[in-house]
């Protein structure tokens, strides 16, 4: 079994879009291997439930997202609301059942590198915790550089193997634009890590044939490496 875990520099970066198009490019062209998707912890809804709707899964909605609360904040602030702990071990539970049972498992986080999942950790402890390889999902906007040098920062000092950065276009941008804003050479430079590639803006991120498409055009054999 191989995993692979996706974060972003914070939320609403395009996590859930990488994970849609790695999810879509398995369906379409690697079927014989059976894959599996874990968001271990929610706040809010969305995920979850979209991944439910476009994959055939064959999984509870508790094995995708073993750990879900109401509120749409910071899990530690969601807990503490409704009254219920945190208990991890039912998240690594879910995963260590994934993983004897599926060929991959690809894993959302929540928020970004630096997001808490409890008062104590954070999503980048959790993938040191869980020894998985990660992608760190860039938004391309004024500022992604700076947030680009601060996870890759953040990820080493925690101990995070990064297969690498991807890009994505959270808006239409022009090459001009992506140019600016996220210079793949200044970016790998800077953070010695590499950018597998750019996930254009999507009009429908549902899309299952464009979003294969999508994971097609990114540099799979090093994002897969596992």
């Amino acid at each position: 079994m191989k995993a692979l875990l996706i974060t972003g520099t914070d939320t609403e970066t395009g996590k859930t879009v990488l994970t849609c198009a790695l999810a879509a490019y398995w369906q379409t062209y690697r079927p014989q291997e059976r894959l599996g998707i874990l968001k271990p912890i929610q706040t809010g809804t969305g995920d979850s439930e979209l991944y439910q709707k476009l994959f055939d899964l064959s999984q509870t909605p508790e094995e995708v997202t073993p750990l879900s609360f109401q509120a749409p904040v910071a899990p530690p602030v969601a807990a503490e609301r409704e009254g219920r702990p945190i208990d991890l071990t039912l998240a690594w539970q879910a995963f260590n059942t994934l993983r004897q049972k599926r060929q991959w498992v690809l894993v959302e986080a929540l928020g970004g590198l630096g997001s808490p999942i409890t008062r104590e950790l954070t999503v980048a402890d959790l993938a040191r915790d869980w020894r998985l390889p990660t992608v760190l999902v860039v938004s391309v906007k004024l500022g992604a550089i700076a947030q680009a040098v601060a996870n890759v920062a953040l990820a080493r000092q925690s101990g995070v193997h990064l297969q690498g950065i991807v890009l994505n276009c959270v808006k239409p941008c022009s090459e001009k634009e992506i140019a600016d804003w996220t210079p793949i050479d200044l970016i790998e430079s800077l953070t010695n890590t590499p950018v597998l590639g750019i996930i254009p803006y999507l009009v429908d991120p549902t899309e299952l044939t464009q979003l294969a498409g999508v994971a097609s055009n990114l540099d799979l054999e090093q994002l897969l490496r596992g």
